[in-house]
């Protein structure tokens, strides 16, 4: 009989805090990148960002990360919408950040896939499922 692998109680799990940036272009279109090979859920599309390290707010995370992965420099930006979400091994709690401002033209500095996707396009991209909450919160109000 083959051991089961014991289970988790969301209590147990790692929690892990998390910056996603939403970054517009001249058009409107939003970016997003997909997780490199050798990182979970490799090529699944994402939000820009990461994880946020001790010691850290979330708002210096987020100029890290994306001057880390990206290359641009974060001017302006406001908390959109905080969520947690259970994957099975660990739990994420992730904020979405709208950067309204930046400096400099995203670049692919993590060895990650790029793309600008208009916002009503979203919903039928491959994003992670931690993501896929904030599709509804970028989407224009009447």
């Amino acid at each position: 009989m083959k051991a089961r692998p014991p289970e988790h109680t969301a209590a147990e799990l790692p929690r892990i805090r998390v910056v996603a940036a939403a970054l517009f272009d001249a058009d409107g279109q939003v970016l997003i990148a997909d997780r490199p090979a050798g990182k979970p859920l490799a090529g699944r599309w994402e939000f820009p960002g990461g994880k946020v390290a001790l010691g850290e707010t979330d708002e210096e995370a987020l100029q890290r990360e994306l001057r880390e992965e990206l290359g641009v420099e974060v001017l302006a930006a406001r908390r959109s919408v905080t969520l947690s979400h259970g994957y099975a091994d660990r739990i994420v709690e992730l904020s979405m950040w709208v950067v309204e401002r930046y400096r400099g033209e995203p670049r692919a500095l993590d060895g990650q896939r790029l793309k600008w996707v208009p916002v009503g396009q979203l919903p039928h991209e491959d994003l992670l499922e931690a993501d896929r909450p904030f599709i509804e919160a970028l989407q224009p109000r009447p």
